[in-house]
């Protein structure tokens, strides 16, 4: 199993969580962003550095992970195509994206665009916290455990 990150979006702390694990369990963690993101030195930690331009990093993504590969997004439209693929899909607040729940989410996700386009819906999620990072951690640590 290797970790893909979609690096952009995701929150610091779960960067950190995920840097931790990496290093504890030796497995490979790749951020994929169009910027550069500090990462410490670890023979388990990369970044991969791709172009501007929409969904560039999602598509990279995409086109590198295999089956049973995890990846962490809160980006709906790329954790269809992970599972599609047969990978693993986490958002960083803990949710795990499967065949079964992710035709919801994606229908959810078109809704709410329709609404806030219509400014029936003005508000995002609620910001991050620290149940969300708990939540994520706890889901981190049952995917990890079932891979060993």
């Amino acid at each position: 199993m290797q970790i893909w990150v979609d690096g952009d979006a995701c929150p610091v702390e779960i960067k950190d969580l995920l840097f931790r694990a990496a290093v504890r369990v030796k497995v490979k963690v790749t951020l994929v962003a169009n910027q550069t993101i500090r990462i410490p030195k670890s023979e388990y930690l990369s970044l991969l550095t791709v172009s501007s331009g929409l969904n560039v990093a999602d598509k990279q993504i995409v086109e590198l992970l295999q089956p049973g590969d995890l990846v962490v997004t809160g980006d709906i439209p790329l954790a269809a195509h992970v599972v599609q693929k047969g990978g693993i899909a986490l958002d960083p607040r803990g949710d795990i994206l499967d065949e079964a729940n992710i035709g919801e989410r994606i229908t959810m996700r078109n809704l709410m665009d329709e609404l806030r386009g219509s400014d029936m819906v003005t508000g995002g999620p609620a910001p991050f916290g620290p149940k969300d990072k708990q939540a994520f951690a706890n889901q981190l640590d049952r995917i990890l455990a079932r891979r060993r």
